[in-house]
């Protein structure tokens, strides 16, 4: 055996599940019948056993490549394992697994397909989830099969609002491509996703709906015991019944009719069906809500696959097994389909999964599509600490990027020269054409697109992208150079020009640390930064966020001084001279981030240099190495220019606890908060991150102040970084030994 101290090869303890099984083999003897299995569990087990974290078996043809792209005995993804209760799906019919009607007795086939429903939405979230359409939602045999159905009325049109509701969602993940997260979302495997007189399917829905809705009206009548009601067929024979089961029917029938609405009018073009899909995400949450609510009757009403308790992992409100599924029917349907069955969600994760979907699609109705570039990114931020699934994020990024353009309205060139504040000299269009600008708008456009990705994701592609931004001002920065040398007589109209270059190049500076300021904080979300690295990487935050606010203010001060010009007389300006602009609220929220990033970095600094914790020692990397790790791509593109691991080891290597509390980093971090609250007082996601911010800074303050008097008296006290108030500012905890 050999130590692997490889990290991107995943550690396995043991092996569990059934027996396994491998063909011995003789070479004259082709596979097929005659092929002889050996049950090899017991040598698996043994190998399990002997193998410790971190080992892996090392023969000559077998390296570390070959393990990392080895078989993961009993993983869905991988193990296509033995046990196939039917071999297709028509034998799967022949020996009754999807009866029509699912009873012959009325009561238990209304029972039965609610169970289908409830079984369907599972498959759905878990769908949504990452896992293959083959495997989830059509491993139902009546799907398989849709002209099975067509005697069923109401099986049918459920069937066939699943099939609907499908497509729309493959349909906006395929548009934006963030099904590149999820290798198998859209992957649809031949499977049956269209059929003729699909479009049609509200139509049916509301048919349906509407004959169940007599039937619950009727029901609920007084003199309904007393006759039978001739225009209406019950939905079962049991009267006393009836009411609850037209309930459960009724609200599952009407949420797949809101929700296929709901991604309907996502869908229009420039945010125009948002209002209508907020009302139809209302809907939706109220009829999730009653579903829940049939969980009690239903379960009290089984009529058939009893269970004594109430399982966890029970996929139907009543903890009845469904009629007409079986997962393992696609392994050989569909080659790319991973054949061992998975685990679905629970029905009642399933519905807080929805619960939550709609949540965030309500968010990014609320979103209005006349903000700035600016604004945008800003709220995607907001979004993603929301923690949105793939379906939802999809819908955002349909919305801020349509056909090339910003709400699918507006040119990016306008929207750039609109956030860097350049001269009206920049609506000809001939500097459209330029190559730089144009590559320069689809960095602006893939940045979009990249901060609507999950976490990991959107962490590698900012990395990536980093230099793409240093490489574009460097371009456009060569060719101001070049047009300032070939001007001689520089005119009104070239030096209007320039400055439009300029403005360009600092609003690029500014997206290039903003997306590095972006890079490090979600290293903090991903838990990928160790207590012994807080110090560098907030130091590089530090340095970061400093050349962040310079931009950003230079650009709104060019802003506003381009504002003043189109409304002052010459004889005005001279007076405003000596007057100093105030600083922008967004400028001094960011220093407040500056003095936190600060204040860490030196008190960890002078805890590392007066107490020896909080040193990166290890077997295996220096301290030089994690950085080189942790700050490669900033690096590589010289994010900022001269910083470097003796930059940081010069920067700290002097802090002490005397000279930190002179300094009162997080005082003054408290005080900008507490000030900028009246600037912020309409935004409430703004008020939330200063009230954060500030609770930080007198936390850290405290903690400061304590281990600067006790620490050198008192050896048994401990000092930890915790996040309990803000997602990447670590406030210190003081604790005795």
């Amino acid at each position: 055996m050999e130590e692997n101290t490889n990290n991107g090869v995943e550690e396995h303890d043991s092996i569990h599940g059934e027996g396994t099984q491998v063909p011995v083999l003789d070479p004259a003897i082709p596979s097929g019948d005659q092929t002889v299995w050996a049950d090899v569990s017991s040598l698996l087990v043994s190998a399990c056993n002997d193998l410790q974290d971190g080992e892996l078996i090392c023969g000559d043809n077998f390296n570390l490549f070959a393990a990392m792209s080895a078989l993961e005995i009993m993983d869905p993804k991988m193990d296509s394992g033995l046990v196939c209760k039917y071999y297709s799906v028509d034998e799967a019919i022949e020996e009754g697994a999807a009866p029509i009607p699912l009873s012959m007795n009325k009561t238990v086939d209304v029972h039965c397909i609610i169970d289908v429903m409830d079984h369907l939405l599972s498959c759905e979230a878990t769908w949504h989830k990452g896992h293959s359409l083959a495997q989830t939602i059509f491993s139902c045999i009546y799907l398989l099969r849709s002209d099975r159905t067509s005697s069923h009325a109401l099986l049918s049109s459920y069937c066939t609002v699943i099939r609907s509701t499908c497509n729309a969602v493959i349909s906006v993940v395929s548009d934006t491509r963030t099904h590149e997260e999820e290798d198998l979302f859209t992957i649809t495997s031949g499977l049956p996703l269209r059929k003729d007189g699909d479009e049609k399917c509200l139509s049916m829905l509301n048919v349906i709906e509407e004959t169940v809705s007599r039937q619950l009206h009727a029901c609920k009548s007084p003199s309904h015991k007393k006759r039978s009601v001739e225009d209406i067929e019950p939905l079962q024979t049991n009267l006393d019944l009836e009411e609850g089961y037209c309930k459960a029917v009724l609200c599952r029938l009407r949420f797949r009719k809101h929700f296929y609405h709901v991604l309907v009018c996502l869908r229009r073009a420039q945010g125009r069906g948002f209002d209508l899909a907020k009302k139809h995400i209302a809907s939706c949450l109220v009829e999730l809500s009653n579903i829940l609510k049939t969980e009690e009757f239903l379960r009290s009403n089984r009529k058939y696959g009893m269970h004594e308790n109430q399982k966890e992992d029970d996929t139907t409100a009543s903890g009845c097994q469904p009629i007409g599924f079986d997962s393992t029917l696609n392994t050989r349907l569909s080659a790319p389909t991973p054949p061992r069955a998975i685990k679905l969600l629970c029905w009642k994760k399933a519905v807080e999964y929805f619960q939550k979907l709609l949540h965030d699609l309500d968010f990014v109705c609320s979103h209005p599509i006349d903000s700035s570039f600016e604004d945008a990114l800003r709220f995607v931020v907001e979004f993603q600490k929301l923690q949105p699934d793939l379906v939802a994020r999809s819908h955002l990024q349909l919305l801020l990027v349509q056909d090339g353009k910003f709400f699918g309205r507006d040119p990016m060139f306008a929207v750039i020269c609109k956030a860097a504040a350049v001269p009206e000299i920049t609506k000809n269009q001939d500097i459209q054409k330029n190559e730089s600008f144009l590559h320069l708008c689809q960095l602006a456009t893939t940045l979009l697109k990249i901060l609507c990705t999950n976490t990991a994701w959107q962490r590698r592609q900012l990395g990536k992208i980093l230099q793409d931004w240093r490489i574009i001002h460097m371009q456009l920065e060569l060719a101001l150079r070049k047009e300032f040398e070939e001007s001689k007589n520089i005119s009104m109209d070239e030096t209007l020009f320039m400055k439009m270059y300029k403005h360009i190049l600092n609003w690029i500076e500014e997206q290039t640390y903003w997306i590095a300021f972006r890079f490090l904080i979600l290293g903090f979300e991903l838990e990928l930064y160790s207590p012994s690295e807080y110090c560098m990487v907030y130091w590089y935050m530090y340095v970061i966020l400093i050349k962040l606010g310079e931009k950003m203010h230079l650009r709104m001060i060019t802003s506003s001084e381009t504002g003043k010009r189109k409304g002052k007389k010459k004889k005005d300006s001279v007076k405003d001279v000596s007057k100093d602009p105030p600083i922008p609220p967004a400028v001094l929220l960011i220093q407040c981030h500056i003095y936190l990033a600060e204040g860490l970095t030196m008190m960890i600094a002078a805890l590392r240099n007066e107490h020896g914790v909080f040193q990166c020692r290890g077997p295996f990397n220096t301290e030089q190495e994690r950085f080189t790790q942790h700050f490669e791509h900033l690096q590589k593109s010289f994010i900022p220019d001269h910083v470097s691991y003796y930059s940081f080891r010069d920067y700290t290597n002097h802090a002490q606890f005397d000279t930190l509390i002179m300094s009162n980093y997080f005082k003054e971090a408290q005080r900008i908060a507490k000030e900028l609250r009246t600037s912020f007082s309409n935004d409430t996601n703004r008020l939330a991150e200063l009230r954060h911010l500030e609770q930080v800074a007198e936390h850290n303050g405290i903690a400061l102040n304590l281990v600067s008097r006790l620490g050198s008296l008192d050896p048994s006290l401990k000092v930890s970084f915790e996040f309990n108030h803000h997602c990447h500012f670590a406030t210190a905890v003081v604790k005795r030994s």
